[in-house]
């Protein structure tokens, strides 16, 4: 998804600009992973700290969360369902903390045997 840089303002703004964008659009939905910072560098023929400093822009936005060794996945959706945001940033977390599936699946097994 290359575009052209209009040098009205700096190349990171442009590129979160543009991935946010691409993430209202319904490009990139809720709970997609977005390519590597590699990746988006490569494509826009650019630095990667300029693309990480977009991603860090998406995240400070509300549109992505990062997380380290797993990559920027997309965690806004359209307002339809909050709940769901919470859940999938929980999950996220717990995923990045090392909590396994079965893990996962039997905690919420215990949480919901008594309902």
């Amino acid at each position: 998804m290359a575009f052209r840089f209009s040098g009205k303002q700096d190349v990171y703004i442009e590129i979160a600009e543009k991935y946010k964008e691409y993430i209202i659009g319904g490009i990139y939905k809720y709970g997609d992973k977005l390519p590597s910072v590699r990746v988006v560098a490569l494509e826009l023929g650019v630095n990667p700290n300029t693309v990480a400093r977009a991603f860090s822009l998406l995240e400070e936005w509300g549109y992505i969360r990062a997380i380290s060794k797993k990559g920027a996945f997309v965690i806004y959706n359209d307002g339809t369902s909050q709940k769901n945001t919470v859940i999938y940033n929980a999950i996220l977390e717990l995923k990045s903390s090392g909590v396994t599936y079965d893990e996962l699946l039997d905690a919420i097994t215990e949480v919901y045997k008594n309902d």
